[in-house]
C-alpha cells in the first residue's frame, strides 16, 4: 500500500509526526509532500527537525497568498506529484488551504481521500477554515473524527459511511513529546512560573480589520497591567500591526518570533492562562491543564467549552474573561486514549 501525506501548516506538520511513526511500524510506504503554505522557517522546517519527521519527498514551495491563489497553486503542483506517484490513498489533515487542495485533487482523480480531524464544525460558516472542513469532509472516503461530537456533526449532514471516532492525534503527540519539552524555556524570556499569559493571534477576522484589532490590542494592553503577556507573533499579525500603526499597544508585551512546538508547549505548561484564536493551541492548553480564553465567536472544540474549562471571548469581554478567577474542575479524557495514530493506520490497512 502506498500513501501520500500532504502537509503545509504547523498543525498538519505536527500531526503527521504521529501518523508517520505508525505507518513505519505497519510497513506502509509514505510519500511526504509539504505545500510550503507556512513559509517561515521557524514555523515549518524546524518542526521536521524537532519532531523527527522525515524530510519531505516533495516541497511545493507555494508560500503565502490569497486563498484562491494559494489553493490553486497547491492543486496544480500537487496534482503533478499524485499523477507521478499513483498512490492508493491521500491523507489530508485539519482545515487549511492545503487540506482543501489535497482533497480536491484526490477526489477529481478518483483516489480515496482520508481526512484526519474530520467532522469539526463551528461558526461563522464563512470562515475559510470552516469552508475547507466542510468541502473536504464531503469529498473524503475515510473520515477520522477526534470526538463523538464530530461524528454527530457528520451524521447531521448525511455522512455516515467511512466515519470513525478514533480520538485526537494531538493527544497522542502531546503524550509522546511531553518528556522532551524544553525545560525552563520560559526563564529565557524573563518570565515567572505561573505568572504570565501565552498569547497567539492570527485569524483574519481578528487581525485584518483595523478597528477590531485595535480593540483587541487595547484589551490586551489593559490585561498586561495585571499579568505579563508573552506573544510569539505570527507574520500576518506583525504585518497588520505595522500597517495599522498599532505598535504602541504591544509595548508591555514580551514579544518573540514564532517558536517551535517543544518550546511553546513548555511555555504553555508553566503559564497562568492562554489566549488564542488557534484551533490547535486551544487543545494543547487543555492537554497541559491550562485554561484557555478562545478569541473566536465559536470553536470546533466545543467539548472543552461545554465543560467550562475553556471560555469564548471577544474584544469587548476579553478583559473580564481573562482576569476571572473562577474555579473549574479539570475535565479528564475528552479526546480518546492516546492511541489515535495506531487506530487510523489499522483502519487504513484494513481498507
Amino acid at each position: 500500500m502506498g500513501l501520500i501525506s500532504l502537509v503545509g501548516a504547523r498543525p498538519q506538520i505536527i500531526k503527521e509526526a504521529i501518523i508517520c511513526k505508525e505507518l513505519k511500524k505497519a510497513g506502509i510506504d509514505e510519500i511526504l509532500v509539504n505545500s510550503g503554505q507556512h513559509y517561515d522557517r521557524n514555523m515549518s522546517d524546524i518542526f521536521f527537525e524537532t519532531l523527527d519527521i522525515k524530510v519531505p519527498d516533495y516541497n511545493l514551495g507555494v508560500g503565502s497568498g490569497l486563498h484562491g491563489e494559494m489553493t490553486g497553486k497547491i492543486m496544480i503542483e500537487f496534482e503533478k506529484v499524485v499523477l507521478k506517484e499513483k498512490p492508493d490513498a491521500i491523507l489530508v489533515y485539519g482545515d487549511t488551504n492545503t487540506t482543501l487542495a489535497g482533497a480536491l485533487v484526490g477526489a477529481k482523480l478518483k483516489i480515496p481521500v482520508a481526512h484526519i480531524e474530520a467532522g469539526i464544525r463551528q461558526e461563522p460558516k464563512d470562515m475559510p477554515e470552516e469552508i475547507n472542513r466542510i468541502v473536504t469532509d464531503h469529498v473524503s472516503s475515510l473520515l477520522f473524527c477526534p470526538s463523538e461530537l464530530s461524528v454527530r456533526n457528520l451524521e447531521r449532514e448525511g455522512i455516515t459511511k467511512g466515519v470513525y471516532f478514533v480520538g485526537d492525534v494531538m493527544y497522542d503527540l502531546y503524550k509522546m513529546m511531553e518528556p522532551r519539552f524544553e525545560d525552563g524555556a520560559y526563564k529565557e524570556y524573563g518570565l515567572e512560573d505561573g505568572k504570565y499569559i501565552v498569547l497567539t493571534l492570527h485569524r483574519d477576522f481578528n487581525v485584518d480589520n483595523k478597528e477590531k484589532l485595535e480593540k483587541i490590542l487595547k484589551a490586551l494592553d489593559e490585561i498586561s497591567k495585571e499579568k505579563v503577556i508573552f506573544f510569539p507573533i505570527h507574520p500576518r499579525t506583525k504585518k497588520r500591526i505595522s500597517e495599522f500603526g498599532l505598535e504602541k499597544y504591544t509595548n508591555n508585551f514580551v514579544m518573540s518570533e514564532p517558536i517551535d512546538y517543544l518550546r511553546l508547549m513548555e511555555l504553555v505548561r508553566h503559564s497562568w492562562k492562554v489566549i488564542t484564536d488557534s484551533g490547535g493551541l486551544q487543545k494543547e492548553a487543555y492537554f497541559g491543564k491550562k485554561r484557555c480564553i478562545v478569541l473566536m465567536p465559536d470553536t470546533g472544540w466545543r467539548e472543552i467549552v461545554d465543560s467550562g474549562w475553556n471560555v469564548l471571548a471577544n474584544e469587548d469581554t476579553l478583559v473580564e474573561k481573562v482576569l476571572s478567577e473562577d474555579e473549574v474542575i479539570y475535565p479528564e479524557n475528552l479526546y480518546g486514549d492516546g492511541r489515535t495514530g495506531e487506530k487510523i493506520v489499522e483502519m487504513l490497512v484494513r481498507r
